[in-house]
């Protein structure tokens, strides 16, 4: 969804958006401590089936041109990632092995969650079904003995309820940066 589209249907702001906001919160800060405690059967069962991953690459452009220039397009441009469910899983059934290059030993990761703003909630944050959420998000990585990453950035998420539990179905990731210092990107996030 746009920021043009979810700029056009304001949520008011009563006690139910407010109890829905503090939901998602908890929702996004049990997957941070889910992901820094390696828990990754339990991440993996929050993300949805059809889950679209998607972290665009970032270039340098001139200004005005930044709308259609500056990210990656999903599914046409080369990306950090462009990914489902299935890969993510993979993607941490190799890291369990204990035969990951990139993961042996395994990093110390830390994720910080902030500035949580629930764009839109349909049909109503009162009887949410599906809800766009956009988030700050700090990622510390120390690998080995001297290897240290941070990774800053926003993500715009897109999570459905599923009976009772929140699943998240689309996340596009924004790096605050448009070149990767990181030797490799085996962090979630």
């Amino acid at each position: 969804m746009t920021d043009v589209a979810i700029q056009k249907r304001p949520l008011v702001r009563d006690l139910s958006f407010y109890a829905l906001k503090q939901e998602i919160e908890e929702f996004l800060y049990e997957e941070a401590e889910l992901l820094d405690q390696r828990r990754y059967d339990d991440w993996l069962a929050m993300l949805a089936d059809d889950l679209v991953y998607f972290m665009p690459m970032r270039r340098n452009v001139k200004l005005g041109e930044h709308g259609q220039r500056e990210n990656t397009r999903e599914g046409r441009d080369i990306s950090w990632f462009d990914e489902d469910k299935w890969t993510l899983a993979k993607r941490c059934e190799q890291i369990a092995t204990g035969q990951h290059w990139a993961e042996e030993p395994l990093s110390r990761v830390c994720h910080m969650v902030s500035n949580v703003q629930l764009l839109s909630a349909t049909p109503s944050a009162a009887t949410p079904r599906e809800v766009t959420v956009r988030s700050r998000f700090l990622v510390y990585q120390n690998r080995v003995e001297t290897e240290t990453y941070i990774f800053v950035g926003k993500r715009t998420d897109t999570l459905r309820k599923t009976g009772e539990q929140w699943q998240l179905t689309r996340r596009e990731i924004i790096l605050d940066q448009n070149v990767l210092l990181a030797k490799n990107l085996t962090v979630f996030f």
